[in-house]
């Protein structure tokens, strides 16, 4: 045990399976071709993952950011959809970094994935990517829970409570990725939330729009916060395309919750069309109804404004412009400069105030117990 009660080594963990056999990961992920860096092949986790995948085409390439196959073909625009669930991609994560945050996370750590077999038309990963958007999971995992353990150490305890959390630092794993995705196909979520088990001044935090039952088995222990993210009705059927459904994400919340994840939510993202007050206000009430008095104990929320980008537009308007009628409106957006130096677009800044203000308000009327971390 080291000076701050860190333990020297993981907790012993539980055989789980690579692939869970059920309806809803068959629904998701019906893997047909694999694109793959060598070293990912040959590693531990590559090998656990391709065990469950026999017969699968495998395509080595020099590197999971450069296959024009995926990512330079415009062709592949009308099978967004189907790219997500017959194609995977294996990589080493090469860079190391743990950057801060400030907002969602004091520090936002190198995640185990980048791209999801989720298609949430306002998703920002993509936008790196051109054409296609599958998942790429990261082999690596030993080098990234080694970095993000240096990391938290290095910190030492939390001495001023923030908005990110009032004791510990709070470490985002999943910025470019559905970590409850992610373990579907392999243990790298699990792997994480046992590492954080035993950092007792930091907890790990991700944000999530598909319920996992196996991750209930993990026993977080308190050091991982899952945020499950909620629309209105109305958006999530046209924005939120192979996710859970709305009812499911709220429901979910109590067994989290009792499983030792600490559970928040991120109402996001708000958009800004015809009817959205009345929507979110249903909404709100809907989660004052059903949720259990232990969940609103410890619940809080962001609140965070659609932000956008011409050339997902683009995208989407090759496989789902229905959307792009609520995503895009120039008339209210204005160009803005991202922390990580992309150029997207937002609504006007009158606007966005006028609707956080407006946001603030129906919470306090219709769910007063939920909490505001953070509106950005």
């Amino acid at each position: 045990m080291s000076l701050f009660g860190w333990a020297d080594s993981a907790p012993e963990q539980t055989a789980r399976p690579a692939f869970r056999d059920s309806p809803e990961a068959r629904r998701m992920l019906d893997v047909r071709e694999v694109y793959a860096e060598p070293a990912a092949l040959d590693s531990p986790r590559g090998r656990q993952i391709m065990a469950r995948l026999p017969g699968v085409r495998v395509t080595e390439v020099e590197s999971h950011w450069r296959i024009p196959a995926l990512h330079g073909n415009d062709g592949n625009i009308g099978r967004w959809v189907r790219i997500k669930t017959d194609t995977l991609v294996l990589g080493e994560k090469h860079t190391l970094r743990t950057r801060p945050n400030g907002r969602s996370a004091d520090w936002i750590a190198p995640g185990p994935s980048n791209g999801c077999a989720m298609a949430c038309a306002y998703c920002y990963v993509p936008r790196r990517k051109g054409y296609a958007n599958p998942i790429t999971l990261f082999t690596n995992i030993e080098a990234i829970v080694a970095h993000i353990r240096r990391h938290v150490r290095a910190q030492g305890p939390k001495t001023e409570p923030n908005q990110c959390d009032p004791e510990a630092w709070v470490y985002d794993i999943g910025e470019n990725g559905d970590c409850s995705v992610d373990a579907l196909v392999c243990d790298n979520t699990a792997d994480l939330v046992v590492a954080f088990r035993g950092l007792p001044t930091a907890k790990a935090s991700f944000a999530t729009k598909f319920v996992n039952p196996d991750l209930l088995a993990l026993d977080p222990q308190g050091r991982t916060r899952v945020r499950f993210s909620l629309m209105p009705h109305q958006d999530a059927r046209l924005l939120d395309i192979r996710t859970s459904s709305i009812d499911e994400r709220i429901a979910a919340a109590a067994d989290f919750l009792d499983a030792g994840y600490e559970v928040h939510f991120n109402l996001s993202p708000v958009v800004l069309r015809p009817g959205w007050q009345e929507d979110w206000a249903d909404l709100l009430t809907r989660l004052d109804d059903v949720l259990p008095a232990r969940v609103k104990r410890q619940a809080a929320a962001e609140i965070i404004m659609l932000t956008h980008n011409q050339a997902l537009h683009e995208v989407n308007l090759g496989w789902h412009p229905r959307a792009e009628e609520v995503l895009w409106q120039p008339a209210a957006q204005e160009t803005k400069r991202s922390q990580n130096g992309a150029v997207n677009v937002r609504y006007s800044l009158d606007i966005k105030r006028e609707a956080l203000t407006r946001m603030r308000q129906l919470l306090a009327t219709h769910a007063p117990w939920l909490r505001i971390r953070y509106a950005f």
